[in-house]
């Protein structure tokens, strides 16, 4: 079993900036696909962006430009910088790590809140 733990989320105005982390613990496999998902109020999920343990990396188009994912194997933690924040931007923020045969893991959300 993999735990992801997310942090970083908050009450943010819009324009403001906030970075996610999400730190993987347990049995860890080193390659692996890390991504950010969001779920907005009523809304279903969806992916805002992933990078592959050999750095590729995706983003959903409304986001490109303003975010940038990144992660750092040493610490198994990825991370999500968010710039330019728009009240859009609203929604549960979700880490995954994607193993492949060795399992897909979520972590349990953290909430962003762009707001004047």
């Amino acid at each position: 079993q993999v735990q992801l733990v997310e942090s970083g989320g908050g009450l943010v105005q819009p324009g403001g900036s906030l970075r996610l982390s999400c730190a993987a613990s347990g049995s860890i496999f080193s390659i692996a696909t890390m991504g950010w998902y969001r779920q907005p109020p009523g809304k279903q999920r969806e992916l805002v962006a992933s990078i592959t343990s050999a750095g590729n990396i995706n983003y959903a188009d409304s986001v490109k430009g303003r975010f940038t994912i990144s992660r750092d194997n040493a610490k198994n933690t990825a991370y999500l910088q968010m710039n330019s924040l728009k009240p859009d931007d609203t929604a549960v923020y979700y880490c995954n790590r994607d193993q492949g045969y060795k399992g897909n893991y979520w972590g349990k959300g953290t909430l962003v809140t762009v707001s004047s």
